[in-house]
């Protein structure tokens, strides 16, 4: 089949890019990407490199507690698929290059792409490199300035075209956060207006401020990765808990933490109606 597919390493993407952007390693937290003009850029880049059309972008990335609001909101564009890997106990990235090398031998032997552009640096996936180009097909690498010192030497004599992205590259879908999840919900909670009701739960109340803070363009994919997974990320969750701790004066037992989380969780519903009547949007359906 005459497409183009790309494969994206979002550990290296990540690390590398905010050293290349900022000048250090950063934490994912404290990035933004934007999604679509992530997904637009890759897209036009393998099209135009190898004069193709997309078959899809693959993203794997590591995990340690289920799909992120970020993997979530990825998933759901089009021509994109999500590859989950896990990060053990010491942060390290496992099982991510094994879905990268598989993924491109089988589009390879299934004669479904022509040409793939593989964005990563690490020298493991040389062989699925050579195995995908036995079977005719073209490799496109890009690695991200300094592409010598940030990728296997091994890796780039392998592949057949490199590129190198830099700060003008990355700036079109990479920013840096000026507030984190985690760092407005950390913050003590707003107080309630004087002329609010005392008989409002003190644990709904902490949960409404909470989701107050959720920054706009968050609230949906974190809605929709607590629907789906069943689970809060530990950065919200851990913010959510101690303040109704602090509220209450004394830890929760699990009746109260339940309560609590629910409790957020109607309160992201419930902003999330108000921003889909603000641009017009159906409402979501109480789940």
């Amino acid at each position: 089949m005459d497409r183009v597919a790309v494969f994206v390493d979002a550990g290296y993407l990540f690390a590398q890019g905010s050293h290349e952007l900022f000048g250090e390693k950063l934490k994912r937290g404290e990035m933004n990407l934007d999604h679509s003009a992530a997904v637009a850029y890759l897209k036009a880049f393998a099209e135009t490199q190898s004069n193709l059309k997309l078959l899809r972008i693959y993203w794997y990335d590591g995990t340690s507690q289920g799909p992120s609001p970020q993997h979530i909101a990825l998933a759901e564009l089009t021509d994109v698929k999500i590859r989950l890997g896990f990060v053990n106990s010491y942060g390290q990235q496992k099982g991510v290059d094994s879905l990268i090398i598989t993924d491109m031998i089988t589009l390879a032997r299934n004669r479904a792409m022509a040409e793939c552009v593989l964005l990563s640096g690490d020298e493991d996936l040389r062989v699925g490199v050579q195995v995908a180009q036995e079977y005719g097909v073209r490799v496109h690498l890009i690695g991200i300035k300094p592409a010598r010192g940030s990728q296997s030497l091994f890796l780039l004599q392998e592949a057949d075209v490199t590129y190198q992205w830099e700060a003008s590259d990355l700036g079109n879908f990479m920013k840096r956060s000026s507030h984190t999840v985690s760092e407005l919900l950390s913050e003590d909670p707003t107080p309630e207006p004087s002329g609010s009701s005392d008989a409002v739960d003190p644990l709904e109340k902490v949960a409404r401020n909470l989701a107050n803070k959720v920054p706009e363009g968050e609230v949906a994919t974190l809605f929709d990765s607590i629907l789906q997974t069943k689970t809060r990320p530990k950065q919200i969750d851990a913010p959510l808990l101690a303040s109704s701790r602090n509220v209450l004066g004394h830890d929760l037992d699990s009746a109260q933490k339940s309560k609590v989380r629910k409790a957020f969780l109607k309160a992201l519903e419930v902003r999330l109606n108000e921003l889909s009547q603000e641009t017009n949007q159906p409402p979501i359906k109480d789940s």
